[in-house]
């Protein structure tokens, strides 16, 4: 009879990489051969560092690729600065924008009544996440474009947004908005509801229990979810590419940058491949530290 994972401890033979052995509460358990579990143990290191220097390796090598020298002289150049500069600015514009329509819908979600259409809402909410960004883009262009269902109100009042600048916030915040989202409802879901509710009990308006009390306990995943959302902008290509175009110092952020410097300078791309990993580096740091505090 061939021994199977899945039959009782007391009804399986005993067979060479386990033993029976008795229980306290009078029954039989079963042991593994340590033996067995060291080639286990085995196969998942070998495998999981397979996939560890898959991912390290091609980052190592955009460090070794180019000197510091090298490094500092690209950083000098007037396309690198200006993609530099558009993507911090736009970047941080877009977050202030998730930030404020954001956390006023995320504290709704977490704590507020189900509403009529709220499964439509949270279905939207995951758009960002499953719609590759091209398409995004492309979205956005037949919403905003002066053709668009907005833009044909905005050309009334004389505003053309697609391939401007804004175009760029507006495809930023549109892929990091989900990131920022989700996770604040995680953090407003964890505030414990009683202590909101002594709070009002006590007098406290909705408004100052939200925030005096909601908010500075959230404020942990809030973060961690600004910082994801401001990553997620920084990086951002498709939407970007697609509905504001690629005009240096105009659209023109570090990864449409990288698209179309490298192949003439290759050291001014790896440039700002580089600025980019330290600060999603630095901002993976900073979520860890989050983490800690939170646990």
């Amino acid at each position: 009879m061939k021994f199977s994972p899945f039959m009782s401890s007391g009804s399986a033979p005993q067979g060479p990489d386990s033993q029976l052995r008795a229980s306290p509460d009078g029954g039989e358990k079963r042991r593994w051969n340590p033996q067995l579990i060291s080639s286990l143990t085995a196969v998942q290191s070998s495998f999981g560092l397979v996939l560890v220097l898959f991912l390290f390796l091609p980052v190592l090598s955009l460090f070794l690729s180019v000197t510091p020298s090298r490094f500092v002289s690209a950083l000098g150049q007037e396309v690198v600065r200006d993609a530099l500069g558009l993507s911090f600015r736009t970047s941080v514009i877009a977050l202030f924008l998730v930030v404020l329509f954001g956390t006023p819908l995320a504290h709704r979600l977490a704590t507020g009544r189900k509403f009529f259409g709220q499964a439509i809402v949270e279905a939207l909410l995951q758009l960002p996440w499953i719609t590759p960004p091209a398409v995004a883009g492309l979205a956005l262009l037949m919403a905003f474009g002066r053709e668009g269902l907005v833009g044909r109100l905005l050309a009334d009042w004389g505003i053309a947004l697609p391939f401007t600048t804004a175009a760029v916030v507006v495809a930023q915040a549109f892929e990091g908005s989900a990131f920022y989202v989700q996770s604040a409802r995680q953090a407003f879901t964890g505030v414990d509801r009683q202590l909101a509710e002594v709070s009002r009990t006590l007098g406290a308006g909705p408004w100052r229990t939200w925030l005096r009390l909601e908010l500075p306990m959230a404020l942990p995943g809030l973060v961690a979810g600004a910082a994801m959302a401001w990553a997620r902008a920084l990086g951002e290509f498709g939407a970007t590419m697609l509905f504001a175009g690629n005009m240096q110092g105009l659209t023109q952020t570090m990864p449409l940058a990288i698209y179309t410097v490298m192949e003439k300078d290759m050291d001014a791309a790896v440039a700002m491949a580089i600025v980019l990993v330290i600060v999603g580096f630095g901002l993976l740091w900073m979520l860890f530290r989050l983490g800690q505090r939170m646990a």
